[in-house]
């Protein structure tokens, strides 16, 4: 009984898969979108703005009988940057994490371009993999350009210094510094489920804004369950209670033990997410 031979795939000359959609063309491609710059701008424009409030509002710590590390925003220029970490970590720097993974494939699609770019051909892995990598890499330009602008702001306004400790004592600039590198690499970590629901989403919709806004939504559903204390330890399973660990870094004696849960819980979901993302995608019908 004899059966019949696929016939082989005839590939151009010169042709590789390798070399399609290099990551700088992506990473140009994004940086020019409108987007993209004014997600910069915003995040530019925040420590300017904070600067503001507390310039007319004074004392930054108020009222307010419990000592945080919104009291020491005005001690020094690295203070200033953790304060601005601190504000923005909850849900301002949920939304470019959302907006540069979550817009990425589905607006290919909203622009009848991604049919397109498979019949290159791009490879739909190599494709996403490129969108990918280049939505990371945003993401994270978006979390050092927060702490650096607020850096060179607050050593402006307030001048450069150690980084005060709400509970006393202090880090040395260095220290400091070291410190707020790893915050920003724990954030990082800690928005790859944002990261991961927003790519996914993008693969399985041709509307942009509904990847972004179902990965922000769902987020802040995961930080409204972590609030309901009836929930008792599953809320451990949740990544969004695990969001603020990194405080445990701006410590004399820093503690890991938080961080590294919500490390492995961000990491974990995150995979499944993406392996989710790649394995749907392959068998997607791609129409648009």
């Amino acid at each position: 009984m004899s059966t019949l031979a696929e016939p082989p795939v005839e590939v151009a000359d010169g042709y590789r898969a390798g070399r399609t959609l290099p990551f700088r063309v992506e990473l140009v491609r994004q940086l020019k979108r409108r987007r993209t710059m004014v997600m910069g701008g915003v995040l530019f424009a925040l420590p300017v703005i904070l600067l503001i409030a507390f310039q007319v509002g004074g004392d930054p710590g108020g009222n307010n009988n419990r000592v945080n590390l919104m009291d020491t925003a005005t001690a020094s220029g690295a203070n200033f940057a953790a304060v601005n970490l601190f504000s923005a970590a909850g849900f301002l720097l949920v939304i470019p994490v959302a907006l540069f993974c979550g817009d990425t494939v589905a607006s290919e699609a909203s622009w009848s371009s991604l049919r397109y770019l498979l019949a290159a051909p791009v490879p739909r892995a190599r494709l996403l993999w490129s969108k990918l990598a280049v939505g990371l890499t945003l993401s994270l330009a978006a979390m050092v350009l927060l702490p650096v602008v607020a850096l060179a702001v607050g050593t402006a306004a307030y001048g450069w210094g150690p980084l005060e400790l709400p509970t006393g004592g202090s880090l040395s600039t260095g220290t400091a510094a070291q410190r707020i590198l790893i915050v920003v690499a724990y954030i990082m970590v800690s928005q790859l489920v944002t990261a991961a629901l927003a790519f996914w989403l993008s693969t399985r919709t041709d509307a942009p804004l509904g990847a972004v806004g179902g990965a922000v939504f769902l987020t802040i559903i995961g930080s409204v369950l972590d609030e309901v204390t009836a929930l008792g330890d599953w809320r451990h399973f949740l990544p969004a209670h695990w969001q603020y660990a990194w405080l445990d870094a701006v410590r004399p004696q820093p503690e890991w033990s938080d961080m590294i849960q919500g490390t492995s819980i961000s990491v974990t979901y995150a995979l499944v997410l993406f392996a989710l993302a790649f394995r749907g995608f392959a068998r997607k019908d791609v129409v648009s």
